[in-house]
């Protein structure tokens, strides 16, 4: 009788067992089947999302070159480009799509710290560094960021005086890495300054852009700061932000000459051929919700005059 039951106490253990085995093997089934499903949604989404941002791009693009068509004597807020697309209902894959076009040259080309030479010698741009000093105050940041940008740019290793970094700081670092010593490609890269941190960052990005150097700066569409920046540092278009936002939905404001009227003898030589009324670098940002997905796409576009052709020269995913 004992062996008996014993043997079926031993057999209801084993069945106990075989069954949590089974169903511990079910669950983990069901969980990878669940996860195979949900990478597939989010690859066809994101396939999706990309090729729907392309069509943005394309959008972008289109109205820049009608632009131009119609009018290239400047290029301000009362443009069509100037206008951001609605969020736009995707009914047939359940999402929606906007987006949004930026002049570029309405900011500060980091790239102008340094000019480069044929032979690639750098010369760091000493009117350029003492505008964006001016440009830091105003924004209420240490003017000293301007060297150390500067250096970042330039090819020597040659730290600037009083401010400036170079190579033996960076490698100090953990982790080490080196200073770029060329071009800048994104604005992002002021995060590799040492110490510049993301509260800087966040207050300067709608105020700098890295484009290709010597590229004019639209009056039509420059920030207040930018501008009293140029004049000398003073807060003349800042303290007007309102006035100059109502007068910049009717045409371009300021005009050169309206600029010009606040600008001292040796400001105007100092600036001259800086600025203008036109742009070719635009910065097209388009966002592409789909289901828990959201996809955004940044991509520079620039518009050749004389061919006026567009065409996307960098884009990012994700981050600008």
């Amino acid at each position: 009788m004992k062996s008996s039951r014993h043997q079926r106490g031993v057999a209801l253990v084993m069945a106990v067992l075989i069954v949590a085995l089974a169903t511990i093997l079910a669950a983990e089934v069901g969980f990878r089947g669940y996860l195979d499903q949900r990478r597939t949604v989010n690859t066809f989404s994101l396939d999706q999302s990309f090729e729907i941002a392309m069509g943005g791009e394309a959008w972008a693009s289109d109205a820049l070159r009608r632009d131009k068509m119609q009018s290239n004597k400047t290029d301000d807020f009362t443009e069509e480009w100037a206008v951001p697309i609605p969020p736009i209902p995707l009914e047939d894959i359940g999402g929606e799509f906007e987006g949004q076009l930026e002049d570029l040259q309405g900011r500060f080309n980091l790239n102008d710290l340094v000019t480069f030479d044929q032979s690639g010698q750098s010369v760091v741009n000493k009117p350029m560094v003492e505008l964006f000093e001016r440009l830091l105050t105003l924004l209420e940041i240490e003017p000293k960021w301007a060297g150390y940008i500067a250096d970042w740019i330039d090819s020597d290793n040659n730290a600037g005086f009083p401010d400036g970094a170079e190579d033996p700081v960076y490698t100090n670092l953990s982790p080490p890495y080196r200073t770029a010593n060329m071009p800048i490609t994104r604005a992002s890269e002021l995060l590799a300054l040492p110490e510049f941190g993301a509260e800087r960052y966040r207050k300067i990005a709608p105020f700098v852009t890295a484009l290709p150097a010597r590229q004019p700066i639209n009056l039509c569409t420059a920030s207040p700061e930018l501008l009293d920046a140029m004049i000398g540092g003073n807060r003349e278009f800042t303290l007007g932000r309102d006035v100059g936002r109502q007068t910049r939905q009717q045409r371009c404001f300021p005009t050169p000459q309206e600029f010009e009227a606040s600008l001292s003898a040796d400001r105007k030589d100092e600036l001259k051929d800086m600025y203008g009324e036109t742009s070719d670098y635009f910065l097209a940002t388009i966002w592409v919700t789909l289901g828990t997905q959201r996809f955004t796409l940044y991509s520079l576009l620039y518009r050749s005059g004389g061919a006026n052709q567009v065409r996307p020269i960098l884009r990012s995913y994700g981050t600008l």
